[in-house]
């Protein structure tokens, strides 16, 4: 697991009888320390968890770390968890450079996604896994005796949506318009926006505002200031302290700028 990471991997693991272990990503840029993840591998090691776009901190995964990734685990069996949940939302241009792009990769990967964050129905709680057939047949002995299948009204909505496919293409269009709507906002404020590579996350500096605990300052910013955050510390095993909260700017942009100018009088 590479720090800060979504909360339910941990229990996940733990639920199936493995071990999790930590590594962190490096403070600030949020990019995969490769010697770092080589040293924390064993022989025992099972699988990595790899997630991109990256929540919390809007960062992707460039072809060439993919590549990296590929060359560290070619000597092993370990396989990849490859957590693509906001593959529609990559911004500038960018790629989403999934482990399926690359072989050596996709051959050992379980590549997970979601309906529910690609089209904004969270709620529904419908994704979707993609993986070799060995891997594949795993999966579906668990997955049938876990939720067994997802509800029908819900099937065939998707499939009537996705029939048109500018549904999903345009969206990093849509997003994008509403990260640089909400960037834009918070370079009037004190504070300091981190680079937003993909996700509909913004993750920011705060030290300029308070030297409060991450955890506190959002829960100030939510009660006092009336805009939710959520501290990036809740991310790492035993928390860890950088002053930086992290925003979704997945809303109406009548909210978005609705926050923007609460946050303006910080």
């Amino acid at each position: 697991m590479l720090d800060p990471c979504y909360d339910s991997y941990e229990p996940n693991i733990e639920l199936a009888g493995g071990k999790p272990v930590h590594v962190a990503l490096t403070p600030g840029t949020f990019e995969p320390d490769f010697a770092a993840i080589a040293a924390a591998l064993t022989p025992r090691t099972r699988a990595i968890i790899v997630n991109t776009p990256h929540n919390p901190s809007a960062t992707v995964w460039s072809a060439a770390q993919m590549q990296q990734l590929a060359e560290l685990l070619r000597p092993t069996d370990v396989i990849v968890i490859a957590d693509e949940v906001y593959e529609h939302m990559v911004f500038d241009g960018a790629l989403h450079q999934s482990v399926a792009r690359f072989p050596e990769l996709a051959q050992r990967s379980i590549v997970v996604s979601s309906f529910g964050k690609t089209y904004h129905v969270t709620g529904w709680k419908v994704g979707y896994v993609a993986a070799p057939a060995p891997l594949m047949a795993e999966f579906r002995k668990v997955h049938q005796f876990n939720v067994f299948t997802v509800n029908t009204p819900m099937q065939y909505g998707l499939a009537s949506f996705m029939a048109d496919a500018s549904n999903h293409l345009g969206l990093p269009a849509f997003y994008q318009h509403k990260r640089d709507l909400f960037r834009a906002g918070l370079d009037k404020t004190r504070l300091k926006p981190l680079v937003t590579a993909g996700s509909y996350f913004q993750c920011v500096d705060y030290s300029a505002v308070s030297d409060l605990p991450e955890e506190d300052f959002c829960k100030w910013l939510t009660t006092e200031i009336g805009v939710a955050a959520i501290p990036l510390s809740a991310f790492y095993k035993g928390g860890f302290e950088q002053r930086i909260a992290r925003f979704c700017f997945a809303k109406k942009d009548e909210t978005l700028n609705l926050a923007l100018s609460r946050l303006a009088r910080l």
